[in-house]
């Protein structure tokens, strides 16, 4: 492995989203040592509670481990964090003290995408809260859409929810039939478009993923509403993986909240060129900091 072959080496990987933090310590041969949870890790939040909610998922991992200072130090750390690409974030992460022999940063996505194809080219299509299309070939990078909602995130719970809110509010008015999906949407706003609006001022993009569940759910029960919203969805999602085939991606993995639930949705042609993922984030983030070992 190295010149100091004699002294094990130890990968910690990290996978820090948008609703948690994993981490993982393995050994040279892949044996699980030790893992950790915590709460969101997200560059949104800030680089201090992001890094706080690193530091207590691998802290959590070296305790189970049984790690003293001397086996830290031999720990080669790779940790994909949400929202890395935010303007100074990386710059900051990289500027903060840590007790490892090396330590390397790539985004969640990029994490996802080397745990989904055991660090081979190849593209992942994530949809979850938010959505996007990204992938390695020949050293390129691929990338299709995931500019945040609402202006992008096609195909994702929060545009499922979104969509679901649009349709009620016609509805209501009479402009669009009033569905079952449409009724409960408006349920939760008491019947009253006015609370629509009062919670639209505040909505995150994750309170409107929040209404995707209720959607997929009234769309497999054949509600006409909600088949049109996921069947727009899931054509979004067909979109994302075929424009990555067209970028010369050898393989694509359907991965987030959503994959599950918008897969029977998805075209025959897309379905049947999707491959399984071989690992998960935290498998690509181990994969990081292998690379890191290996001077790549």
């Amino acid at each position: 492995m190295s010149a100091d072959a004699g002294s094990p080496h130890f990968f910690l990987g990290v996978d820090g989203g948008g609703t948690g933090c994993r981490a993982r310590i393995e050994d040279e041969a892949g044996t699980v040592l030790g893992q950790g949870l915590s709460g969101p890790a997200t560059t949104r939040l800030g680089i201090e509670p992001a890094w706080a909610s690193v530091s207590r998922a691998f802290g959590a991992a070296i305790d189970e481990a049984g790690f003293g200072p001397a086996e830290i130090a031999r720990i080669r750390a790779g940790i994909g964090l949400a929202g890395i690409g935010r303007k100074g974030a990386l710059e900051a992460l990289k500027a903060i003290a840590h007790p490892f022999a090396s330590i390397a940063f790539v985004s969640d996505g990029v994490g996802a995408c080397l745990g989904a194809h055991s660090g081979q080219d190849g593209a992942i299509v994530i949809a979850g809260t938010g959505s996007i299309g990204l992938g390695f070939v020949d050293g390129r990078d691929l990338r299709v859409g995931g500019y945040g909602f609402p202006i992008s995130d096609e195909g994702s719970g929060a545009d499922l929810g979104l969509k679901a809110v649009r349709l009620a509010l016609r509805a209501h008015d009479g402009r669009y039939e009033r569905t079952a999906l449409l009724a409960e949407v408006m349920q939760r706003f008491k019947n009253d478009p006015m609370e629509a609006v009062a919670w639209m001022d505040r909505a995150s993009a994750t309170d409107y993923a929040a209404l995707a569940p209720m959607v997929i759910r009234h769309a497999d029960q054949g509600d006409a509403a909600g088949r049109r919203i996921v069947q727009s969805a899931a054509e979004q999602v067909d979109t994302f993986v075929r424009v990555l085939f067209d970028k010369g991606a050898p393989r694509v993995t359907l991965l987030g909240g959503l994959s599950s639930p918008l897969e029977p949705w998805l075209a025959p042609d897309v379905r049947r060129r999707l491959k399984p993922a071989d690992g998960d984030a935290v498998s690509g983030a181990i994969i990081v900091a292998k690379r890191s070992l290996a001077g790549r």
